[in-house]
């Protein structure tokens, strides 16, 4: 596979951009190799600088659920920008969309749009605090919530690829409230509010954990969250950020039927495009500006390319037979692969939800964050390889979600089943 074109970029973009990336795990640098760059994708494939063809299982990290180039998305995207691109004053495609994330989410009822998921996490718990009058935040190790100072306790996504524990340029006075919790671990959670409720303002989790790979909720652990949350008049934020829209038409919630009081979107509800929203009881949302005392703003929020593309990607999404498509198909694939690692002897688990998974390279089940370390990212490292080197394009680190988009075919996917058996043999080599 020729790469030239992706080295001499590689190579001028380090220098003009930290890291040569503007992303961290974007740098391939936990799976040993230099990045590809991505010159254009058309489906379920993305093609490179060189010319080379991928399927596409990262689907920008989850909100190209369509594919790429959906001909709808592209064709009401063309049509929105020819009446400009940006405004900073409100527009109807806001209040569209809004309107149907609110159907879609019964927990939702109203919502605020900003620019990304880290800055709709941020002003949730801003806003929870504001509501509340306290000031600690529980989180769960793992999971990620963005890169907002406070939240950068024992995250996941690039930061567990690279093992930071946290981050240089952080003060100790903004994470001294962020208290850390074992994600699963309900026992664990309820010992620290009992110790802190008075102090609590809000729990916020990833109801699917997508951050430290796919990590489904135990049985209990929603539902006992939004016990212990009521108890304690605490704010239950749920973080559906990677979920929303992608597990379910209405989440994780509705999939698990629990109800947050505060809910993070965005990935999908932007149709490829930079978007992030929050939302839930009206009586928590009213304390925003400018009805209420909670400050929060965006130049660019509510972007009217952003949303149009998220309105007529829900569109699609809201027809009858979607996700049982995507959960056939993503269940089936799950257990060929399955198959094919248990035949080599190469020991895995799988994880899935819906259509996003992860194949954890370990002969442990993977239920929270110390069991996710504890994988061979050595392993993920050599298949990531031999996947990349065989036309699949896998999260180039063991700690991401993979996803299975509608644009998915048949046909990709026994090219994708091909290229693991191919994969797998290396590991006997």
């Amino acid at each position: 596979m020729n790469t030239k074109k992706s080295h001499e970029l590689f190579n001028e973009a380090k220098r003009f951009i930290p890291g040569g990336v503007n992303s961290p795990v974007r740098a391939f640098k936990s799976v040993g190799r230099e990045p590809i760059f991505v010159d254009h994708g058309k489906g379920s494939k993305i093609y490179d600088a060189d010319g080379n063809e991928y399927i596409d299982f990262v689907s920008s990290w989850g909100p190209m659920i369509l594919g790429h180039g959906h001909p709808r998305v592209i064709s009401a995207l063309s049509e929105t920008i020819k009446g400009g691109t940006s405004f900073g004053a409100p527009t109807s495609l806001e209040v569209m969309l809004a309107k149907m994330v609110t159907e879609a989410f019964p927990s939702i009822e109203t919502v605020r749009l900003v620019s990304s998921g880290t800055e709709a996490a941020m002003s949730a718990i801003r806003l929870a605090r504001g509501y509340t009058g306290r000031d600690k935040l529980i989180k769960f190790e793992g999971c990620y919530h963005g890169h907002s100072d406070g939240l950068l306790v024992k995250t996941g996504s690039g930061a567990a690829t690279l093992g930071i524990p946290g981050s240089a340029g952080v003060p100790a006075d903004y994470v001294k409230n962020t208290l850390s919790v074992p994600y699963n671990n309900l026992a664990a959670t309820e010992k620290v509010v009992e110790k802190y409720s008075q102090e609590i303002a809000a729990i916020i989790v990833e109801p699917i954990a997508g951050n430290m790979g796919v990590v489904p909720p135990v049985q209990g652990f929603l539902e006992g969250l939004r016990k212990i949350a009521t108890r304690f008049e605490i704010v239950l934020i749920f973080d559906e950020v990677i979920t929303g829209f992608r597990v379910s038409y209405g989440g994780a919630q509705e999939l698990y039927h629990t109800k947050p009081d505060l809910t993070c979107l965005g990935k999908i509800i932007g149709g490829g495009l930079p978007v992030g929203a929050f939302g839930g009881k009206r009586e928590i949302m009213n304390r925003l500006a400018p009805e209420g005392d909670v400050y929060q703003a965006g130049t660019l929020s509510g972007n009217p390319l952003a949303v149009r593309g998220g309105i007529e990607t829900l569109k699609i999404l809201r027809q009858d037979d979607v996700y049982q498509k995507l959960e056939k198909r993503s269940r089936n694939f799950c257990k060929e692969i399955e198959g094919i690692f248990r035949e080599s002897g190469v020991p895995v688990r799988i994880n899935r939800v819906g259509s996003m998974f992860t194949i954890f390279f370990t002969d442990s089940e993977v239920l929270d964050y110390f069991t996710a370390k504890h994988c061979d990212t050595e392993s993920y490292a050599q298949y990531f390889r031999e996947m990349l080197n065989g036309g699949i394009y896998l999260a180039p680190s063991q700690f991401e979600a993979s996803f299975l988009s509608l644009a998915h075919s048949d046909e990709d996917l026994e090219k994708a089943i091909k290229a693991i058996g191919g994969a797998v043999k290396s590991f006997k080599a």
